[in-house]
């Protein structure tokens, strides 16, 4: 079964010439070893456990060993009853990233046995990224003859009441992919205050010096008005004693 968003080949036009070029180049790339761009870990195999009737889950690390921006996509042979998280992603240099796996396990027929073997595959293809370039999924169509395939991955399915190596190592990448998960959802932590002016807005700044300046400007008018006050109240006690000794 082919797998699902595999690029298929273009139907070749134009004169004998330029098929026989096109032939060519595909032959030697064919016969070239395919330099990896990713350390995929498993390496060829997707261990599931074998849960007839539920969806179980898988995981896998992927990490960019190339020196330039990679993005990978997942495809698969059985996109009906299997998914990926994340489907696709650009990796940086050395960075790494457990992606998860999620497949339905049909329930065998009554008249058949449990069989743990399965049919399904998966593909792993990755292309180079340049440098200020924008990564999007449609990259992948839009530049084919760019994209390599990194590995095909079987399914194996596990006995979840028998403990094994793979399954352990299962259990913790899988937690391993949740704790990355919830970390990304927590908002960046805030940053530590600073002597220097503090951005708010466009064009707003808030300058501490200056603040207290202002501070202290309304501290030495209220000072005025109350020496002002107590002059007037002065002046008219000194009014009304030279009144009275008028009167005298």
């Amino acid at each position: 079964m082919p797998f699902s968003h595999e690029n298929q080949p273009e139907k070749n036009g134009g004169s004998a010439p330029s098929s026989s070029k096109t032939t060519i180049a595909a032959v030697a790339k064919a016969l070239l070893p395919t330099r990896r761009r990713l350390r995929l870990d498993p390496r060829s195999k997707l261990y599931f456990p074998y849960e007839p009737g539920k969806q179980v889950r898988s995981a896998i690390r992927i990490v960019n060993i190339s020196r330039c921006n990679v993005a990978f996509k997942f495809q698969t042979t059985a996109p009906k009853s299997c998914y990926m998280r994340p489907p696709s992603a650009m990796l940086t240099p050395r960075e790494s990233i457990i992606a998860t796996v999620f497949k339905f396990v049909e329930p065998p027929e009554e008249s058949e046995k449990q069989d743990k073997k399965s049919k399904d595959k998966f593909k792993i293809v990755s292309m180079k990224i340049k440098e200020g370039m924008e990564f999007t999924v449609e990259l992948f169509d839009e530049q084919r003859d760019a994209v390599s395939v990194e590995q095909i991955l079987k399914v194996i399915f596990l006995d979840p009441d028998a403990p094994c190596r793979e399954l352990e190592k299962l259990k913790n990448q899988l937690a391993d992919a949740e704790a990355a998960a919830e970390a990304r959802k927590k908002p960046p932590p805030a940053e530590e205050d600073t002597a220097a002016p503090r951005q708010v807005g466009e064009g707003l700044v808030i300058d501490e010096w200056s603040r207290k300046r202002e501070g202290r400007g309304i501290w030495l008018n209220n000072k005025v008005k109350q020496v002002i006050q107590v002059m007037s109240l002065k002046d008219r006690q000194s009014n009304r004693e030279d009144s009275i000794l008028c009167c005298f």
